[in-house]
């Protein structure tokens, strides 16, 4: 079972280390194990009414879900990771992986060279992977060309036979509107080749990845993704994948899907998927703090001098932000039952941006590349400054900058 601290928004906002949010209110169940969610508080986007997606197209022979399974179906993997050592507890994995055991999940085709696209944290510390593909029972060995556990994804290379490799089309996931019809095609619960249908409920959501910091632009739908749908595609109405399923949350003392389910862009893919071919790993920028959004009602009640920005609780020592003259909170206080740290700087502007939450700093710094510079705008006080921070390599994990 794996578990992870959900990103979920406060009056305070979530807390971030170098572009990363590593502390919420509630949990969020990765789709490869569960747990129940606390106390949860996302802002919901309300969708528009569209049309169910099983009677879209039914003119044309057979409905929507039925032409994109038969389509994209055959392209799906269901991936068995298994590991002979013991895996220490982690926020994915709080037990830890008993000697011997198996992970499963899903994943799909991406090229003719047998590339296959899954997430990170189903072929973590694996020792051996086998793939299945589409409906056939043939298993195959797959090799691990890389991971990266910022975005949970991990490119596999399956020595298949070419006529076994179906890939999948890839969409544009900065196209996709909330209301959009999809489908998600995986294996929950080691239940092959399982179709679900939807829409597409929010975007520019952030989640937790397995190593502690933020995926952003993450969609979030209402298809039934339940534990072993990790690394599959979430797929438009074309057929094309638009992201790969990653996370649900869960309600109360359930285990199972409540219609919220995350997957990361396949925009962000692309580029993953490019420095895994090419490197073998990824590299991404890091700015060093951490921090919560300002909001009017936290403005009134601790007097800050403004009334948004994001509010810098603290900075890595000797990260960017430290080298720059980023300054993080010296006193503490608890407000709504929330822990936080007050007279740090407040980022109002990066560039000419205006910000009004800490979430547009974790997506402007998740954009940007290791050495890129950025002009941040802060207030201290009664004062306006100006720094220039040179982002840095990111750590491996959020808990160790």
């Amino acid at each position: 079972m794996r578990r992870v601290l959900s990103l979920l928004r406060s009056p305070f906002g979530s807390a971030l280390l170098g572009g990363a949010v590593v502390a919420a209110f509630g949990w969020v169940a990765i789709t490869a194990g569960w747990v129940a969610a606390e106390g949860a508080a996302t802002t919901t986007v309300a969708a528009p009414l569209s049309a169910p997606v099983s009677d879209q197209g039914a003119e044309e022979g057979g409905n929507l879900v039925n032409r994109i399974y038969e389509r994209d179906g055959e392209g799906v993997a269901f991936i068995e990771a298994d590991s002979s050592a013991q895996a220490a507890p982690s926020p994915f994995n709080p037990f830890g992986r008993p000697r011997g055991g198996t992970a499963s999940g899903s994943g799909f085709v991406i090229d003719g060279e047998g590339h296959v696209l899954t997430n990170s944290h189903v072929v973590d510390g694996a020792d051996e992977i086998r793939v299945k593909l589409g409906d056939s029972e043939d298993s195959y060995d797959a090799e691990l060309v890389g991971a990266d556990p910022a975005t949970d994804l991990a490119l596999l290379k399956v020595d298949a036979p070419d006529a076994r490799l179906r890939p999948l089309e890839l969409g544009d996931s900065s196209e996709v509107d909330v209301g959009d019809p999809v489908v998600a095609i995986g294996n929950p619960f080691g239940l092959d080749r399982t179709v679900t249908s939807g829409i597409v409920s929010a975007l520019q959501r952030q989640i937790q990845a397995p190593n502690g910091f933020a995926i952003s632009n993450v969609i979030q739908t209402d298809a039934a993704i339940n534990p072993g749908n990790s690394g599959g595609p979430l797929i438009d109405a074309e057929g094309r994948v638009i992201g790969i399923n990653s996370q649900i949350q869960t309600g109360g003392v359930s285990g199972g899907n409540v219609g919220i389910g995350f997957a990361v862009p396949v925009n962000t893919a692309r580029e993953v998927v490019r420095q895994l071919r090419e490197d073998g790993e990824v590299q991404h920028a890091f700015l060093g703090i951490v921090g919560g959004t300002v909001t009017e009602s936290l403005a009134q009640a601790v007097n800050l001098p403004v009334d948004s920005g994001a509010l810098v609780q603290e900075v890595a020592p000797g990260g960017p932000a430290d080298e720059a003259g980023l300054r993080g909170g010296d006193t503490s206080a608890t407000i709504d039952g929330t822990n936080i740290r007050l007279g740090g700087d407040i980022i109002v502007k990066v560039g000419d941006r205006e910000i009004s939450s800490m979430d547009e700093v974790v997506n402007i710094v998740n954009a940007a590349e290791s050495g890129d510079s950025l002009k941040l705008t802060v207030r201290r006080g009664a004062e306006t400054k100006t720094l220039n921070v040179k982002l840095g390599d990111r750590p491996p994990s959020a808990e160790n900058p």
